[in-house]
């Protein structure tokens, strides 16, 4: 089932994401495509059905071997945003704009998505590797304009392996992965991610000093911060410059989990008693009002300085819902807490394009916040009422934030809701074929050179204590003390 809300306003506006979330070139070459295809009457679904607009061909499939059909490759009109959502047994490519399925995959076990940085492609947390998934939409810049293009999405065969994949984080161009068992940090060119290579573009691997559920953030000065701890004890973290040499270090961060990124390039961590920022080369604590106060997922925005996350104050729940979030100002270093009146989960946590918090709260609300002031200003009705299961890899509904246009899961009915957040109304929902558990997705534009968003990105699959259990285990992410997905990694 599909329901059209507002049909003509969804087209129109949908098609604004690429532009929403950046280009490196100007906007008049998308204006200038739109205006193209508008005088022709031709639309990218008129030319998916018709084989004479195939402008070219690449290896396409699901990445099992003897695979080698060519799919066809289809010029847009603009950026094609698509959505990666998986489900028990695999992982759907929607088109952002319509919702529709344009690609099945099949996947075995508990699988997570994280974008990998450059538009284009995710990252499939597969057993002990993160594979490559092409969701087969991308841009190319061309003089002062860009020219977008389609194709089938396929699951790759590049992978990078290593025990327990963990946190992906995408900033300044580069982007980090985590691995906890191995105890490395891999660090990527995304704008050299390439389908149809034999390798990924790796450009260094850093061996840390003992594996733990840990993260990493490459900053734009080629420095890079890691978490520091052991597998039983995470105490804070450590920034090195590009000679290896420490530039600055903190053991005021117990439990570490969570970053983010905010305006001025200030990264927060969550502790398990008041965050901690690093800024302008050294880090601040941020005081909680509570003994003990969690904040495990944390959400930041290049286009504020106030960073959303979590809070939780039991620390011997097994599963603490929480009505309270908050707001750490990366400038002055306090926290600020605001009341929901409804509980979350750890993938409730977005920020919209002006640096909106935004919470979906298990009443079925999008709440959205002022981040500078801590004033609830809408709560918009997404989907129905719903509590978070026990255990953290357990579909629930899911924030993902895509420029201007917020997505929510619903597993409970397998939909996929649209939120305007200019318009602050839901635009569109779409019945899919599998119930949804993780959302990601790509924006199919050229990404900024310093993109990042990590809110996921950032999330914690609650780290509420169990250990990693061995090589066959799923990385307990959220909280699990393997905590957390990357979601948090949004996680």
């Amino acid at each position: 089932m599909h329901t059209r809300l507002l049909p003509l306003t969804v087209a129109a506006s949908l098609l604004l994401v690429g532009c929403a979330t950046g280009s490196t070139t100007s906007g008049a070459g998308s204006a200038e495509q739109e205006a193209d295809a508008a005088s022709t009457g031709d639309t990218e679904s008129d030319r998916s059905a018709d084989s004479s607009e195939t402008t070219s061909e690449e290896e396409s499939g699901d990445g099992s071997e003897g695979e080698s059909e060519a799919a066809p490759t289809i010029e847009a009109g603009g950026p094609s945003p698509r959505l990666g959502v998986t489900y028990d047994g695999g992982v759907m490519v929607l088109d952002a704009l319509s919702l529709e399925v344009v690609g099945e995959m099949e996947a075995e076990g508990f699988t997570r998505l994280n974008p990998a940085g450059d538009g284009r492609h995710l990252f499939l947390t597969d057993g002990d590797a993160f594979r490559l998934l092409d969701a087969g939409t991308w841009s190319e810049p061309h003089g002062n304009h860009d020219h977008s293009y389609t194709t089938e999405p396929r699951l790759t065969d590049l992978t990078a392996d290593g025990s327990h994949p963990g946190h992906v984080v995408r900033h300044g161009g580069t982007t980090a992965l985590y691995f906890d068992g191995a105890g490395r940090i891999d660090i990527l060119d995304p704008a050299e991610l390439d389908a149809t290579a034999s390798e990924l573009p790796v450009t260094g691997s850093i061996e840390v000093d003992e594996p733990h559920h840990g993260v990493a953030v490459h900053l734009e000065d080629g420095s890079l911060l890691q978490t520091v701890g052991t597998e039983d004890e995470r105490t804070g973290a450590m920034v090195t410059g590009p000679d290896g040499e420490q530039i600055a270090t903190t053991d005021e961060c117990p439990g570490v989990h969570g970053e983010t990124v905010a305006e001025g390039e200030a990264v927060v961590l969550g502790c398990e008693d008041g965050p901690v920022i690093f800024a302008d080369g050294s880090f601040s604590k941020v005081e909680a009002p509570d003994e003990y106060a969690r904040t495990g997922n944390v959400a930041g925005s290049e286009e504020s300085h106030v960073v959303l996350g979590d809070y939780k104050v039991d620390e011997d729940a097994e599963l603490e819902r929480p009505e309270r979030v908050s707001l750490i100002d990366t400038e002055t270093a306090q926290m600020q807490l605001v009341e929901l009146g409804t509980s979350y989960s750890f993938r409730s946590l977005g920020r919209g394009p002006q640096g909106e918090a935004l919470v979906l709260g298990t009443d079925g609300q999008l709440h959205v916040i002022d981040p500078d002031s801590g004033e609830i200003t809408e709560e918009i009705p997404v989907v129905q009422e719903w509590e978070e299961p026990m255990e953290w890899q357990d579909p629930r509904p899911t924030l993902f934030v895509m420029g201007q246009f917020a997505y929510v899961s619903e597993p409970s009915t397998s939909e996929i809701h649209i939120v305007d957040l200019a318009s602050m109304d839901v635009i569109d929902s779409a019945t899919v074929p599998h119930e949804p558990n993780e959302l990601s997705g790509v924006t199919g534009d050229v990404e900024p050179e310093h993109a990042h968003e990590h809110q996921h990105e950032d999330e914690d699959h609650e780290d509420e204590g169990h250990d990693h259990e061995g090589e066959g285990e799923e990385h307990d992410h959220e909280g699990h003390d393997h905590e957390e997905q990357t979601e948090g990694a949004d996680s």
